[in-house]
Order: structure tokens, then sequence, then C-alpha cells
């Protein structure tokens, strides 16, 4: 199981309608138009196709009290935050620090998206980490942590978001 954890309003549920487009077919075509999408109020299962059925459970955002009730289980971890709005940022950064010190999420490899550089005003990867310290993270989280740029909009970064599932979930049942 794949948890998908970040703020509302971040692009989870979009993200997760173009994974699943994206593994349905030969993962070249055109996503084409985003999808509509609507503010999570709870908790959605999609599997996704990447050489083998991965389940991500994408959580609400208003959901982030009660997040830890849906850790068992939970193989790998994708954690979205907005690289368009640093106002967030610190908000996410300690909803982070909170699953990373989470005892049950322990051994889950995690993947740090930054979503939403399409648009004009995103912080850089390096903007973030440097604003977050993200390596200083890094070096004293007990997980394996990866940080990418995407852009669940346009497509930008989820073939890389794909490949890191199907790694992750290469043994797992």
């Amino acid at each position: 199981m794949c948890l998908l954890l970040g703020a509302a309003g971040v692009g989870k549920t979009l993200l997760v309608k173009r994974l699943q487009k994206l593994s349905s077919g030969d993962g070249k075509g055109d996503l084409g138009e985003p999808p509509p999408t609507r503010p999570t109020v709870g908790t959605n299962l999609t599997d996704i196709v990447a050489h083998r059925k991965i389940t991500i459970r994408e959580l609400g955002g208003c959901m982030s009290p009660i997040w830890s009730s849906y850790y068992g289980n939970c193989h790998s971890l994708l954690f979205m935050m907005d690289a368009s709005n640093p106002t967030q940022l610190s908000a996410s950064c300690m909803q982070l620090l909170g699953l990373l010190s989470a005892e049950e999420l322990e051994k889950a490899s995690v993947l740090i998206l930054f979503n939403k550089i399409d648009l004009p005003c995103y912080m850089t990867m390096e903007e973030m980490k440097s604003l977050m310290r993200l390596p200083d993270i890094i070096a004293c989280a007990k997980q394996n942590i990866t940080a990418v740029e995407i852009s669940a909009r346009n497509g930008t970064g989820l073939a890389t978001v794909l490949l890191w599932l199907q790694n992750q979930h290469r043994h797992s049942s």
C-alpha cells in the first residue's frame, strides 16, 4: 500500500488520476486535458498498474489529524507539497516531520513531490530544499527519502513518480 498525503489543495487527486491514466496505456501518449477534481473529504483508493498492481490510498488534507490511523501496511509514502505556495511551506514541513517521526512509517520509502511547477510563481526545488532544510531532514530520517519536481497538471515528472512506485513495490505483496 502506498499512502498519498499532503495539505489540502496541493493536487493529490489530480496526481492519482494522471498516474492511473499514464499507467493504463503505453506511458507515451498525451495525457490530454486535466480531468476535473474535487477536494477529497475522506479517502480514495486507486489501483495503478506499474508491472504489478499498486494501491494508492489518498487521504484528504483536511484529514491530517487522523492520518496516523492509516499508517499500518504502508510500504511507501508520497508526500505532496505545493511549490507555488510559500505560505504553506512551513505547515507542510511540519506535517512531513510528523510523518517521518511516526514509528509505523520507519520502514516506508518516501517520495516528496514538489507539485505545481507549471505555475509562473513556483519555487525551485533548490529553494524549497533550502527553506525547509531538506538535507538536514534526510540526514536525520530513518526512511529513504527522494524528492522530485512535478506538475500533475501538465504531466512533468509523472513518469519518474511511476518508476519510483514500481521500484518501491517490486518485491512487496
